[in-house]
C-alpha cells in the first residue's frame, strides 16, 4: 500500500475497513466530541488507528479520505472536510445518499482543490471486508479504483465518469432489497400473530425460514440507519419522476424496528418474533 487514508466515520464500515487493510490511520468520528469519547478513544485503540480530535486534524497531510458516515450527515462532512482538505486530495465518498446529494458534496471537494469520487458500497461491510464490492464513478473513477485496490480492496469496478452514476445504482438497488427486508418483516409478525408462520415459509421454500431471520436481524441492529438511507433513494426516485409509494412504507417499517433499540437481538426468528411481539 503505497497511502494510508483518513477515515471520516468509524462505525461497522470505518471499523471494519480499518482492521481488514490493517490501516494506521488517523480518524476522525463526531462521538468523541460527545458522551461516547471514551469509547470510541477504547475503540480507536483496539483498532490500532490514531483518533484526532477535530476533522482537519484527521485530513491534516492526507492525500485521500474516506468518509463513512450516517446518511443524514454525509453532504455536512464533505462540505465541512472541503474547508481543510488537502489539495489534489482523493476523496471518497462511500455513503448511502441520493446522487443529487453526491453531487453537491462533489461541488464542495472540488471548488476546494480536492478530487471527488463517488463510491457506491453494494453489500454489507461484514463479513465481505475488504472483498465489499465497490462501484466508483466520478472525472476520477480511474485513479479513485487504482487507490481503492493500493488500500486493499479487491472488487472494485468503475462505472462511469458522471457524479452520481455509482450512487444511482446503488440506490435503486436498494429499493429493492431494503424493501424486501421490510416486506418479510411485515409478513412474519403477521404469520407469528396468526400461528400460521411454518405454514406461510414453508410455501415460499426451504431457504425462507434462515432468510426471514437475517432479513429481522438486519432491521432490528440497523433498521434507524437503514430508514435513512431509504429516504436518500425515496429522493433518487422522485428526481427521476417515479412516486416512491412502497419505498415510503420501507422507510416506516426499518425505523419503526430500529428505533425498538431491542438488544442483545435474539438469536433465532422464533425468539426475535416473540420479543417484537410482546414489545
Amino acid at each position: 500500500m503505497t497511502i494510508t487514508p483518513a477515515l471520516i466515520g468509524f462505525g461497522e464500515a470505518g471499523s471494519t475497513f480499518a482492521l481488514a487493510g490493517d490501516w494506521a490511520a488517523r480518524v476522525f468520528d463526531i462521538k468523541t466530541a460527545g458522551d461516547d469519547r471514551a469509547s470510541m478513544l477504547a475503540r480507536y485503540k483496539d483498532c490500532g488507528v490514531t483518533g484526532a480530535d477535530s476533522l482537519a486534524g484527521a485530513l491534516l497531510g492526507a492525500c485521500a479520505v474516506i468518509s463513512v458516515v450516517t446518511a443524514d450527515q454525509a453532504l455536512a462532512v464533505a462540505e465541512a472536510a472541503a474547508q481543510v482538505i488537502e489539495k489534489d486530495a482523493l476523496f471518497f465518498d462511500m455513503n448511502s445518499v441520493a446522487p443529487d446529494t453526491k453531487r453537491a458534496a462533489a461541488t464542495a471537494i472540488t471548488a476546494a482543490g480536492g478530487r471527488y469520487v463517488d463510491v457506491a458500497v453494494m453489500s454489507p461491510v461484514n463479513p465481505a471486508r475488504m472483498g465489499v464490492p465497490l462501484l466508483v464513478s466520478g472525472p476520477h473513477a480511474d485513479a479513485g479504483c487504482a487507490a481503492l485496490g493500493d488500500f486493499g480492496f479487491s472488487k472494485v469496478r468503475a462505472v462511469g465518469d458522471a457524479v452520481g452514476r455509482a450512487s444511482t445504482i446503488k440506490m435503486l438497488r436498494s429499493v429493492i432489497f431494503k424493501g424486501m427486508e421490510a416486506l418479510t418483516a411485515e409478513c412474519v409478525l403477521a404469520c407469528q400473530k396468526a400461528d400460521v408462520l411454518d405454514d406461510v415459509l414453508g410455501s415460499l421454500g426451504a431457504e425462507w425460514p434462515a432468510l426471514a431471520d437475517y432479513r429481522l436481524d438486519r432491521m432490528m441492529v440497523h433498521g434507524v440507519r437503514r430508514a435513512a438511507e431509504m429516504e436518500e433513494s425515496a429522493k433518487t426516485l422522485e428526481s427521476l419522476g417515479v412516486e416512491p409509494l412502497m419505498t415510503r412504507g420501507t422507510i416506516e417499517r426499518q425505523r419503526t424496528l430500529g428505533r425498538l433499540g431491542i438488544s442483545p437481538i435474539p438469536d433465532t426468528l422464533d425468539a426475535k418474533l416473540e420479543r417484537l411481539t410482546r414489545t
